[in-house]
């Protein structure tokens, strides 16, 4: 609990509640210094006070302290929240669109900090979200990529960002798939060996890495296998000996018993 820490307002002045417009409210226990008080910079106190006066939130919204707006927009009607769609602080911005409409959020997609922009993409419904598929910030980009219907994911196989092209593949369906077999990155290529069909491994017979051909070697038709046998890992090898030999020797094992 704050309670103990000095009464305070945003610009460390001493608050008295002698003088101030609220000081009525203080006999019907709807504020209280150092516990629920709008002029005090502490932000549990203030969130308190709005709680406590929720219809008071709209007289707050042009207040000079950035935390009393961002607090405000929790508690004011949604039809005020557009005041705060331009606000100068981008907390206040982020506040809002956690509770603006769906055509008050379209305004904040080109918003200049990446917290606001990440807020809407989260929001956003999934048919809005194709808009943001070129942000200029990869996690905006990431969670996209994670909502974004998965006919529209093929624009994003090629994004610059290895995480973003991550998500991408454990969504999209297997003709984007087979698209992404030649990905630069390795993580993204295991993502889509332990997605495709089967059938279509043979896509990432010969990659490069070591961790990629082990997935494949786990799934792929065993016809596929011999090439595996000189691999130059030695899992990989392993592996592919394995479900060639051990289920002919088991076949082996069971004709001797009978």
């Amino acid at each position: 609990m704050n309670d103990s820490f000095e009464a305070v307002d945003w610009q460390g002045k001493a608050i008295s509640c002698e003088g101030c417009v609220h000081s009525a409210m203080q006999t019907e226990g709807l504020c209280k210094l150092q516990h629920a008080c709008v002029f005090d910079r502490y932000a549990l106190r203030v969130d308190r006070f709005f709680k406590w006066n929720q219809l008071l939130a709209k007289d707050y919204l042009e207040h000079p302290y950035f935390e009393v707006r961002a607090i405000a927009a929790k508690y004011v009607e949604v039809f005020y929240l557009s005041r705060l769609v331009s606000d100068v602080d981008e907390t206040v911005r982020w506040s809002a669109a956690l509770r603006l409409s769906l055509r008050q959020l379209l305004l904040l997609r080109k918003d200049p900090d990446r917290e606001v922009r990440i807020r809407v993409a989260t929001r956003l419904p999934e048919g809005e979200l194709k808009s943001m598929m070129h942000d200029q910030d990869y996690f905006v980009r990431t969670i996209v990529a994670r909502r974004l219907p998965a006919g529209l994911l093929a624009r994003m196989i090629h994004d610059a960002d290895r995480e973003v092209r991550v998500e991408v593949a454990k969504r999209i369906g297997v003709d984007g798939l087979c698209a992404m077999a030649t990905d630069t990155e390795v993580t993204v290529r295991l993502v889509v060996a332990k997605r495709l069909p089967a059938t279509r491994l043979t896509l990432l017979l010969d990659d490069e890495d070591w961790q990629v051909r082990y997935q494949v070697a786990q799934r792929i038709d065993v016809k596929h296998l011999p090439g595996l046998l000189e691999d130059d890992d030695e899992v990989v090898r392993e592996l592919a000996q394995k479900r060639l030999f051990v289920p002919n020797i088991q076949i082996i094992q069971q004709g001797a018993r009978l």
